[in-house]
Protein backbone atom coordinates (compact mmCIF):
# COMPACT_ATOMS: atom_id res chain seq x y z
CA UNK A 1 0.00 0.00 0.00
CA UNK A 2 1.14 3.59 -0.62
CA UNK A 3 2.20 5.62 2.07
CA UNK A 4 -0.06 8.93 2.74
CA UNK A 5 1.77 11.92 3.43
CA UNK A 6 1.61 12.16 7.05
CA UNK A 7 2.93 10.66 9.96
CA UNK A 8 1.34 9.89 13.61
CA UNK A 9 2.78 9.57 17.15
CA UNK A 10 0.48 7.69 19.55
CA UNK A 11 1.98 8.14 23.25
CA UNK A 12 0.61 4.57 25.52
CA UNK A 13 -0.09 5.99 28.72
CA UNK A 14 -1.49 4.48 31.99
CA UNK A 15 -2.58 5.40 35.58
CA UNK A 16 -0.80 4.35 38.78
CA UNK A 17 -2.44 4.71 41.70
CA UNK A 18 -4.55 7.82 42.44
CA UNK A 19 -1.75 10.74 40.94
CA UNK A 20 0.50 9.04 39.19
CA UNK A 21 0.81 8.70 35.61
CA UNK A 22 3.40 6.50 33.27
CA UNK A 23 4.36 6.68 29.68
CA UNK A 24 5.33 3.97 27.35
CA UNK A 25 8.27 4.16 25.23
CA UNK A 26 9.66 1.99 22.78
CA UNK A 27 12.74 1.10 21.24
CA UNK A 28 13.41 1.09 17.80
CA UNK A 29 15.16 -1.98 16.16
CA UNK A 30 16.23 -0.30 13.05
CA UNK A 31 18.03 2.42 15.15
CA UNK A 32 18.16 1.78 18.71
CA UNK A 33 16.45 5.29 20.01
CA UNK A 34 13.68 5.46 22.05
CA UNK A 35 10.37 6.84 20.92
CA UNK A 36 6.25 6.51 20.74
CA UNK A 37 4.70 4.53 18.56
CA UNK A 38 4.83 5.50 15.03
CA UNK A 39 3.95 5.61 11.63
CA UNK A 40 2.43 6.97 8.15
CA UNK A 41 -0.88 6.64 6.74
CA UNK A 42 -1.64 4.31 4.43
CA UNK A 43 -3.79 4.88 1.50
CA UNK A 44 -6.96 7.11 2.40
CA UNK A 45 -7.32 6.94 5.92
CA UNK A 46 -7.60 9.65 8.71
CA UNK A 47 -4.92 10.16 11.23
CA UNK A 48 -7.32 8.88 13.59
CA UNK A 49 -7.77 5.36 11.82
CA UNK A 50 -3.46 5.20 11.08
CA UNK A 51 -2.86 5.63 15.22
CA UNK A 52 -5.52 2.67 15.71
CA UNK A 53 -4.05 0.69 13.07
CA UNK A 54 0.02 1.27 14.01
CA UNK A 55 -1.29 1.22 18.09
CA UNK A 56 -2.43 -2.50 17.39
CA UNK A 57 0.84 -3.55 15.14
CA UNK A 58 3.51 -1.73 17.02
CA UNK A 59 2.53 -2.67 20.48
CA UNK A 60 -0.79 -4.62 20.53
CA UNK A 61 -3.14 -2.12 21.85
CA UNK A 62 -6.67 -3.41 20.76
CA UNK A 63 -8.66 -1.30 18.07
CA UNK A 64 -11.19 0.94 20.61
CA UNK A 65 -8.66 1.72 23.13
CA UNK A 66 -9.07 5.38 24.43
CA UNK A 67 -7.45 7.78 21.61
CA UNK A 68 -7.06 11.71 22.63
CA UNK A 69 -5.99 13.49 19.58
CA UNK A 70 -3.95 16.54 20.49
CA UNK A 71 -3.33 19.70 19.52
CA UNK A 72 0.57 19.00 18.96
CA UNK A 73 1.24 18.76 15.29
CA UNK A 74 4.73 19.12 14.07
CA UNK A 75 6.13 18.85 10.36
CA UNK A 76 8.61 16.13 9.37
CA UNK A 77 11.26 16.50 6.87
CA UNK A 78 10.13 14.11 3.81
CA UNK A 79 14.32 13.01 3.53
CA UNK A 80 13.26 11.34 6.45
CA UNK A 81 11.07 8.78 4.79
CA UNK A 82 12.23 5.59 2.38
CA UNK A 83 9.35 6.02 -0.08
CA UNK A 84 9.14 9.76 -0.31
CA UNK A 85 10.18 9.92 -3.56
CA UNK A 86 6.14 8.98 -4.65
CA UNK A 87 4.91 12.26 -3.13
CA UNK A 88 7.08 14.21 -5.96
CA UNK A 89 9.27 17.31 -6.19
CA UNK A 90 7.02 19.79 -4.65
CA UNK A 91 6.32 18.34 -1.00
CA UNK A 92 8.82 19.18 1.56
CA UNK A 93 7.94 18.42 4.93
CA UNK A 94 4.59 16.20 6.00
CA UNK A 95 2.57 17.15 9.29
CA UNK A 96 2.75 14.41 12.17
CA UNK A 97 -0.50 14.13 14.04
CA UNK A 98 -0.45 13.23 17.89
CA UNK A 99 -2.56 11.12 20.40
CA UNK A 100 -2.62 9.58 23.68
CA UNK A 101 -4.15 6.11 24.29
CA UNK A 102 -4.73 4.80 27.43
CA UNK A 103 -3.56 1.11 27.53
CA UNK A 104 -5.85 -0.98 28.94
CA UNK A 105 -3.20 -3.35 30.34
CA UNK A 106 1.00 -2.91 31.43
CA UNK A 107 2.13 -5.21 28.86
CA UNK A 108 2.48 -4.17 25.34
CA UNK A 109 3.43 -6.92 22.60
CA UNK A 110 6.20 -5.34 20.42
CA UNK A 111 6.36 -5.51 16.47
CA UNK A 112 9.84 -6.50 15.02
CA UNK A 113 10.04 -2.55 14.45
CA UNK A 114 11.37 -2.39 18.31
CA UNK A 115 13.32 -4.51 20.49
CA UNK A 116 12.06 -3.33 23.80
CA UNK A 117 9.42 -1.10 25.88
CA UNK A 118 9.51 0.38 29.13
CA UNK A 119 7.17 2.26 31.83
CA UNK A 120 8.26 6.33 32.73
CA UNK A 121 7.28 8.59 34.68
CA UNK A 122 6.71 12.06 32.74
CA UNK A 123 10.08 13.44 33.34
CA UNK A 124 12.14 10.43 32.49
CA UNK A 125 10.06 10.06 29.43
CA UNK A 126 10.48 13.48 28.11
CA UNK A 127 14.71 13.06 28.70
CA UNK A 128 14.64 9.62 27.02
CA UNK A 129 12.82 10.73 23.73
CA UNK A 130 14.86 12.02 21.07
CA UNK A 131 12.77 14.87 19.28
CA UNK A 132 11.47 17.88 20.11
CA UNK A 133 8.05 17.61 18.15
CA UNK A 134 7.61 14.33 20.70
CA UNK A 135 8.33 16.15 23.81
CA UNK A 136 6.09 18.77 22.65
CA UNK A 137 3.56 15.99 22.21
CA UNK A 138 4.25 14.62 25.94
CA UNK A 139 4.34 17.74 27.47
CA UNK A 140 0.37 18.76 26.24
CA UNK A 141 -0.26 15.16 26.67
CA UNK A 142 1.23 14.97 30.65
CA UNK A 143 -0.64 18.65 31.32
CA UNK A 144 -4.16 17.31 29.90
CA UNK A 145 -3.82 14.07 31.89
CA UNK A 146 -3.48 16.07 35.04
CA UNK A 147 -6.25 18.94 34.33
CA UNK A 148 -3.39 21.54 33.90
CA UNK A 149 -3.80 24.07 31.50
CA UNK A 150 -1.08 25.66 29.38
CA UNK A 151 0.39 28.14 31.94
CA UNK A 152 -0.90 26.01 35.10
CA UNK A 153 2.34 25.47 37.71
Amino acid sequence: MPRAPFQVLVLPWRPLGRDTLQYALLRRSDAGFWQGIAGGGEDDETPVEAAEREALEEAGIPPGSPLLPLSTVFPVPVTAFRDSYLWGENLYVIPAHCFGVRVPAAELVLSREHTEYGWFPYEETVARVRYDGDRTALWELDRRLRGLGPRDN
